[in-house]
């Protein structure tokens, strides 16, 4: 029987961060979802369990909500690098959970990246 999109997508994402969480131990996660309509990022504690910034276009200031492209994604992307060096955040890993890396989810890690976030 032929994999779901779905089932391949969850056998991707736990692979993924499993090796990532073996690499990166004690590093904050930069944790990416993606959904049809918008894309949102989080900092992510694992050690302590907390979510240390976040940015989305669900946000109206942002001036993107219901939007998911690659404006969108860049200018989240320069949001999240500004609120890391806020929380004193310089370092992270990019977990980009079961999504490719190209287009709006590499769009995101170049401008998180650009705004001085060291990925």
């Amino acid at each position: 029987m032929a994999n779901s999109k779905r089932t391949l997508f969850l056998k991707r994402r736990l692979r993924v961060r499993n090796k990532l969480r073996k690499v990166n131990a004690g590093r904050v996660r930069l944790s990416v979802h993606r959904s049809n309509k918008n894309i949102s990022v989080q900092l992510i504690d694992d050690v302590k369990g907390v979510t240390l910034a976040a940015a989305s276009t669900l946000e109206k200031d942002l001036g993107f909500v219901g939007k998911n492209n690659i404006e969108a994604a860049t200018k989240v992307g320069s949001v999240i690098a500004e609120r890391a060096k806020a929380a004193g955040v310089e370092e992270a890993y990019f977990d980009r959970g079961g999504f490719l890396y190209h287009g709006k989810v590499k769009a995101l890690a170049d401008a998180a990246r650009e705004g001085g976030l060291k990925i």
